[in-house]
C-alpha cells in the first residue's frame, strides 16, 4: 500500500467539506486557496508523503506573519486560520495528525465595519419610483427584475438563494417562500403584498420566455436560470434608473431588510431566524446600526443635542 501524500490529504478533506458538510463549491473554494497559502508558504511538496505533524505553531505563526506583510487583510487572516484548524481537527480524527498548529493563534484585529444600507425612502424610490429611462425597454425584463428585487428586500435573501429558487418553492396559500442558504440549511420565509403583486405579474410574462421544464423562478431573455452577475448588472442599472447615487448590490438589500426589521421589532432573535444566521453574534451588527438611527434621531431632536 502506497504512502499518503500531502495533496492526498488535502483532496479528501475537500471531498469531506462537499460531500458531508455540504458546503458550496463556491466555499470548498476558498478552503482551497486558503490551504494553497499554507502549501505555498512552507514550501510544502504536495506530491511528498505527508508528516503533518512535522508543521509547528512557530510556522503557522510564521505563515500569518509572511501574509501580513503581502497585504492579507486581518479579516481574511482569520479566515485562513479557521481553514487551516478545520483542516487538522480533520486529519486528527482519521489518525493523520496528532496535534493542531493553528490553535491558539490570533489573527491582526480587524476594525468593525457597519453594513451599509438604503433607508426606507431609498427602498421606496428604487422599487416604486419613476425611472428616468428614455429608452423603452423590455417590459418583461423591467417584471423580472422588479419582482426579483423585491424579493430581495421582502425576504432578506443571499444572492445565490434568489438566484436558486424554484417554481414549487413558492407556498401562494400562505405567501412564504422556501430558500436553501448556506450549508444547505433550508428556511421558510414569508412575502408581503408588494413582493407577492410583483412576483404575480412576473410569472404571467415569465410564461412566454421559459424553456420547456425550466424550474427556475428568474430566468434570463434565452429561457434558462438567471446568472448572479446578471442579477448585480440589473440591480445597479435599476437603482441608476431610478436616480439612486449610490452603489447598490444585492446584500444591501438584505442588510436593510435587516436593519428595518430590527428597528420596528427590536426582536434580535426573529432577525437571526429570518436571515438564516448561525450564531447571534452575526446577527448583533445591525443593533449598531439601530442604535446608529437612535443617536440620529436624538442628535436631531434633542434640545440641548441639537447644533445652533
Amino acid at each position: 500500500m502506497s504512502a499518503t501524500t500531502f495533496k492526498d490529504d488535502l483532496e479528501s478533506f475537500f471531498s469531506y467539506l462537499q460531500s458531508e458538510k455540504r458546503y458550496s463549491p463556491h466555499t470548498v473554494l476558498a478552503y482551497r486557496r486558503d490551504l494553497n497559502h499554507l502549501a505555498t508558504c512552507l514550501n510544502l511538496e504536495v506530491d511528498e508523503t505527508s508528516c503533518w505533524d512535522d508543521i509547528t505553531q512557530a510556522d503557522v505563526r510564521q505563515c500569518v506573519s509572511k501574509l501580513h506583510r503581502q497585504g492579507l487583510s486581518g479579516k481574511s487572516l482569520q479566515r485562513w486560520l479557521s481553514s487551516v484548524r478545520s483542516l487538522y481537527k480533520y486529519l486528527s480524527r482519521h489518525q493523520r495528525a496528532t496535534q493542531n498548529p493553528a490553535e491558539g493563534i490570533p489573527a491582526p484585529k480587524v476594525a468593525k465595519r457597519l453594513p451599509k444600507t438604503l433607508n426606507v425612502d431609498e427602498i421606496n424610490q428604487l422599487l416604486d419610483g419613476a425611472t428616468n429611462e428614455k429608452r423603452t425597454e423590455n417590459k418583461q425584463l423591467l417584471s423580472r427584475d422588479k419582482a426579483m428585487m423585491e424579493m430581495l428586500y421582502a425576504c432578506g435573501l443571499r444572492l445565490s438563494e434568489l438566484q436558486g429558487l424554484n417554481l414549487q418553492d413558492i407556498d401562494w396559500q400562505q405567501n412564504i417562500v422556501s430558500v436553501t442558504g448556506k450549508g444547505q440549511k433550508q428556511r421558510r420565509l414569508p412575502f408581503g403584498r408588494k413582493a407577492k403583486a410583483a412576483l404575480t405579474d412576473w410569472l404571467e410574462k415569465r410564461k412566454v420566455m421559459a424553456v420547456e421544464d425550466e424550474e427556475a423562478v428568474f430566468i434570463s431573455q434565452r429561457g434558462s436560470r438567471v446568472s448572479n452577475s446578471s442579477i448585480q448588472k440589473r440591480l445597479k442599472k435599476m437603482a441608476s434608473s431610478h436616480d439612486l447615487n449610490t452603489n447598490v448590490y444585492p446584500h444591501m438589500l438584505r442588510h436593510s431588510f435587516a436593519s428595518h426589521i430590527l428597528e420596528s421589532s427590536k426582536d434580535l432573535r426573529a432577525v437571526q431566524e429570518l436571515l438564516g444566521h448561525a450564531n447571534l453574534t452575526t446577527t448583533q451588527i445591525y443593533t449598531h446600526l439601530d442604535f446608529q438611527h437612535l443617536a440620529g434621531v436624538y442628535d436631531n431632536a434633542h434640545p440641548r443635542a441639537r447644533k445652533k
